[in-house]
């Protein structure tokens, strides 16, 4: 398990498409450790206990009518107090400019001042959101990930057993792949992950005895995704007749993938099975289950009925 140690400010600017009030500085250089933000009405009053000096710090219409009400060396004076903090920028919302003297302490203080026009509320859920899953703890798994009527597919299982055969005639049927042979995961919540793929992999199936293919450009974009919530497990084994495999699903097997239980498929591996069709079907009947109907508990419910009748 690791987390992303930092995001750079350029990159926050970059992808919320931020005006830079402060062009002097490297936003290379700054640096955001975590997800949470502030909004430093306490703090633009003098107020400093339990400050997290780490949070970006989000300006919007309170602040920006508290600042209204001061002299521009009075707000010079009160950020010149939160600069000190060394926190990682300032974010302005609603097209709330900041003034000249504010900008000057900024510079000097080698903070960068970030401007937007969406709601501040809006703004600091998307913030977050974003934040969250640079932050989240991720790992990496052997195996294929692929979508599947819109659940995510991970299929697992030894090298050469069948994965990437199974995931390219899922993609020829129509579903869409996201990675091939390495899946890194995040956790960006206790509830959900999410799967994408190395870079340096990404659209690309390795076949052996063909080598490499381009997904995306053999089967166009329709046929790829960058990134999938993870909702079932296939595990592919050799089939062996002394075990036993079961055979009704009245009982759910779980992979744990970092501290979140993922409902888990053991499929053994005979000549003449269909791998694709039976992990489409799979992904069909976790998706009905979700919906509240399992065709197990109906078939136990059936022979119930029937028990009862013929008494």
């Amino acid at each position: 398990m690791a987390t992303t140690k930092f995001v750079t400010v350029a990159t926050i600017q970059e992808r919320f498409n931020l005006v830079n009030y402060t062009p002097e500085l490297n936003l290379e250089e700054s640096h955001v450790t975590v997800a949470d933000v502030n909004r430093p009405g306490l703090q633009l009053h003098g107020f400093y206990e339990h400050f997290d000096q780490t949070r970006i710090q989000v300006i919007g219409n309170v602040e920006a009518a508290y600042l209204s009400k001061k002299t521009d060396e009075e707000q010079a004076e009160s950020f010149s107090k939160l600069f000190s903090y060394q926190i990682p920028c300032v974010i302005f919302c609603r097209e709330e400019k900041p003034v000249k003297a504010l900008l000057d302490e900024a510079v000097k203080a080698k903070v960068p001042v970030l401007g937007t026009d969406r709601a501040t509320s809006e703004f600091m859920s998307a913030l977050i959101y974003s934040l969250n899953k640079d932050f989240a703890p991720y790992t990496t798994i052997h195996g294929v990930l692929v979508d599947v009527y819109g659940e995510g597919l991970l299929i697992t299982g030894e090298s050469g057993i069948g994965k990437s055969e199974a995931a390219l005639e899922l993609i020829r049927r129509g579903h869409r792949l996201v990675s091939d042979d390495v899946v890194e995961i995040r956790r960006p919540n206790n509830e959900r992950l999410y799967g994408r793929a190395p870079s340096i992999t990404q659209y690309l199936i390795e076949l052996r005895g063909i080598g490499i293919i381009d997904v995306k450009s053999l089967y166009g974009v329709e046929a790829v995704k960058d990134e999938q919530r993870i909702d079932l497990v296939i595990k592919l084994e050799d089939w062996t007749k002394e075990k036993e495999y079961d055979r009704l699903g009245m009982t759910d097997e779980y992979m744990n993938i970092l501290g979140i239980d993922v409902t888990c498929h053991s499929l053994p591996i005979r000549p003449g099975r269909n791998l694709a069709i039976i992990c489409e079907t799979a992904a069909v009947n976790h998706r009905q289950k979700k919906m509240g109907y399992n065709a197990a508990e109906e078939l136990y419910r059936r022979v119930q009925n029937n028990i009862d009748e013929n008494k």
